[in-house]
């Protein structure tokens, strides 16, 4: 997570300009953010669907529920090997 952080220097020091926040809190909010969008399919079904049963709905409600937000996920996309990164490069 450091790596992460160190590398995001400028979004954060931008949160500390335009934003209350110190810039740990910056640092956490980057943090957060990212760790959201970095989430595979699998992992946002299984949090999703214990999101939705803690509230209370029925595995058909849930189920319906998360296909339909699914389509407008951002997911993490799966890990690539340097040749299908040059594949997608060069084709």
């Amino acid at each position: 997570m450091l790596d992460r952080r160190l590398s995001h220097d400028d979004l954060i020091d931008h949160l500390v300009r335009s934003t209350p926040l110190s810039r740990g809190e910056a640092a956490r909010v980057v943090l957060d953010v990212l760790a959201y969008f970095d989430e595979t399919t699998e992992e946002f079904v299984r949090r999703r669907h214990r999101e939705l049963q803690s509230g209370g709905l029925t595995n058909a409600d849930i189920f319906e529920r998360i296909t339909a937000e699914l389509p407008y996920r951002a997911v993490a996309p799966p890990e690539l090997s340097l040749r299908q990164l040059r594949r997608i490069v060069y084709g």
